[in-house]
């Protein structure tokens, strides 16, 4: 009977572990350019969208706390030009777990930066590889840090 017990008590410890792992990754990640076309010589601008699901929240990009890491977002384009990422306003929340409070985003935060393709690129394709690097919590926890990687593709003009 007590071997039983330990193994429901183990069981249900797992699922709540793993519970616990898949609300943490429940985030995803979307990156686009207007009509997936840039232009030689041109500026556009990328929008990258952190989709939170209810019950979490992300730190923002300037948390206002030493302990927790920020959201950034970083972007490649080989012959390309990136530039600067525009970073929304997070909203400052109080947690039980810290005497501050602390910077997050909530809901589906929008990041965008400028792209500028040279008059002389070569090809019809630009590859834009983009990575969000942020950390998940509740009101109680916070998970590991994770970074996401998508992939656009815009046509050249």
């Amino acid at each position: 009977m007590t071997r039983n017990l330990s193994r429901v008590g183990f069981l249900l410890f797992s699922f709540l572990i793993v519970g616990a792992v898949c609300e943490a990754s429940g985030q995803t990640v979307t990156a686009s350019v207007p009509r997936n076309t840039v232009s030689k010589g041109k500026a556009t601008r990328a929008t990258v969208v952190l989709s939170i699901p209810a019950g979490l929240h992300v730190n923002s990009n300037r948390p206002d706390s030493e302990y927790a890491i920020a959201t950034t977002v970083r972007a490649t384009a080989r012959g390309a030009r990136v530039g600067g990422v525009s970073y929304p306003r997070g909203v400052n929340r109080k947690f039980e777990f810290s005497p501050n409070y602390i910077n997050v985003y909530e809901g589906s935060p929008r990041f965008s930066f400028p792209i500028t393709v040279p008059a002389s690129f070569r090809g019809d394709t630009l590859k834009i590889d983009v990575t969000v690097r942020y950390q998940a919590c509740t009101n109680e926890v916070c998970y590991p840090p994770r970074n996401k990687t998508v992939t656009v593709n815009a046509r050249v003009q």
